[in-house]
Order: structure tokens, then sequence, then C-alpha cells
């Protein structure tokens, strides 16, 4: 799949890995974006960035078995979000550590 250009300063990635690689795809999202909530990692992202934490992701993952979904937005503004329920609790590292 080829990238086109863009402008995207923020980004949602949300995934769902065989649990062989679950621990590798998180600190890569970590160094990256700040942990949300569970599979869910969120914030400012340069579009070089992106690009990197993409690649790495692509170098760890099994497409035939893993789902990994980037969401670009040109700022943390340019989307609405509704929340239902109880966000997790702290910053939910201790469910991977």
């Amino acid at each position: 799949m080829t990238m086109r250009k863009f402008n995207a300063n923020y980004a949602f990635v949300f995934y769902d890995v065989n649990e062989k690689r679950v621990q590798k795809v998180f600190k890569i999202c970590k160094k990256y974006l700040t942990h949300y909530q569970n599979s869910v990692f969120r914030g400012h992202i340069t579009p070089a960035n992106i690009l990197k934490l993409r690649k790495e992701i692509e170098d760890i993952i099994d497409e035939e078995e893993d789902f990994i979904s980037i969401l670009t937005m040109m700022n943390e503004h340019a989307f609405t979000e509704i929340e239902i329920g109880t966000p997790a609790k702290g910053d939910g590292e201790s469910l991977f550590l």
C-alpha cells in the first residue's frame, strides 16, 4: 500500500495483535504517542514520525494475523470524541508490565 502525502500532526493508533507481539507493538507506540486505554494510543506526532511508527510496526506484525489502524488528523481538535463508561484507571501500563 502506498502512502499519499499528508500533513497530519495528531494520530490515534488502535491495534489487535497476537499475544506474542503485543508487548513489542505497545513499546513502539509508546515511543511516539501517549497510551490512552488498553490497545489505544493517541497524541501529537510529526508526519515523519508517523512514517517511522508505521515502518516499525510493519516490521513486527504478521499482516495475516494482526490488525493495526492508524488514524491521522491535523490536530487534536479535528475530531469529536464521545466517551461512554469509565476510562481505564491510571495510564494502563500495568496491564502490560
